[in-house]
């Protein structure tokens, strides 16, 4: 038995559209393919390592936020240090 989802009038609308054909494929070329793939490569090479001191507490802070994330908790600093340096807005700011 398949349960029928009940939709919001947006996703209703998103899906009458779907199923009139209305959606069409974006053309994208191998070449454009290659690029994107390269870059975001690029973008997510992890290719230094750095050793920090800090609190028994705040180590215990995140890795209780991180076993919430479902996250490691380096890759959770690590994250948090790059939405740092890329000037994203961090939680509770």
């Amino acid at each position: 038995m398949v349960k029928k989802l009940k939709l919001d009038s947006e996703e209703q609308e998103l899906l009458d559209s779907y199923e009139r054909g209305e959606w069409k494929s974006a053309p994208s070329s191998k070449q454009e393919i290659q690029i994107a793939q390269r870059a975001a490569s690029q973008f997510m090479k992890k290719d230094a390592r750095i050793n920090i001191r800090m609190s028994s507490h705040d180590l215990d802070g995140l890795k209780q936020i991180a076993v919430r994330e479902g996250l490691s908790y380096q890759t959770l600093i690590g994250s948090i240090l790059h939405k740092f340096v890329s000037g994203n807005q961090l939680a509770g700011n």
